[in-house]
């Protein structure tokens, strides 16, 4: 990967924090983020990491627009997403932003292919040819695509779904425990992929897992406790996100 394509910022972070409120006011409620600033870079693998309500699936909401902080500013390439509109931040979504989940999210009436081609259906757009040729090599899928997900396996759908997380091109994917219900081969095939998405395509990746192994796979480990950034790992381990998760939780 080159040096120029990792000194443009993807994802900024600055003062993001989030409440619940709790019946009162925000101030009587509960603290999920706490001022977090976060930079990521494009082509990144981030993966997010913390104890069990550290505000990581918080923090990633908040990063992907499918809910807006109570303070801060959260900007994806060039554009304030916590200033948009309803209508315009579900447009960024749409064009800009790519999903991966634990649940597969796959229609059970489409083949491969139409699932992987519906958001972009949806939202009136092609899809560049040559671009998905590539991803679905990459994923080594092709000879999916004219089955339904009841014939694939859980790996084989979990493809399907990152395929048509990249299908826009999008500025950034989220991945939300994307090998939680997988067994460990299928899990480290996504992973694999994910990393080669990152150095191969410029890809952007977010990630929270659970999983030091899965964890392993990204560039950089940030880890939460108590809605704010505790400490960071560059190069991953499976050994060295393990010793910090338990140095964190003390």
């Amino acid at each position: 990967m080159s040096t120029t394509m990792l000194t443009r910022t993807t994802v900024r972070a600055r003062g993001v924090t989030k409440v619940y409120a709790a019946g009162g006011g925000a101030d009587a409620g509960v603290q999920a983020l706490g001022g977090v600033d976060l930079d990521i870079a494009q082509g990144a693998f981030l993966a997010v990491m913390g104890p069990s309500g550290s505000g990581k699936s918080t923090l990633m909401h908040c990063l992907a627009g499918l809910d807006r902080p109570t303070s801060g500013t959260i900007t994806i390439e060039d554009t304030d997403i916590t200033t948009l509109s309803e209508r315009r931040l579900t447009d960024l979504r749409r064009d800009r932003i790519g999903f991966v989940f634990q649940q597969y999210h796959l229609l059970s009436e489409l083949n491969g292919s139409e699932n992987i081609l519906l958001p972009l259906r949806m939202a009136g757009r092609r899809p560049d040819p040559a671009w998905l040729e590539a991803v679905v090599d990459a994923l080594r899928i092709g000879d999916q695509l004219c089955r339904r997900p009841s014939e694939l396996s859980g790996g084989q759908q979990q493809r399907v779904g990152v395929a048509r997380a990249l299908a826009a091109r999008p500025a950034v994917v989220f991945a939300d425990e994307p090998t939680g219900n997988l067994d460990a081969a299928s899990g480290r095939d996504v992973l694999e992929f994910l990393r080669y998405s990152t150095r191969e395509f410029g890809q952007t990746i977010v990630m929270v897992t659970h999983d030091p192994m899965a964890a392993s796979y990204a560039d950089r480990v940030v880890l939460l406790l108590d809605g704010r950034i505790s400490g960071e790992l560059a190069t991953p381990t499976p050994e060295s996100v393990l010793g910090a998760l338990q140095e964190l939780r003390g």
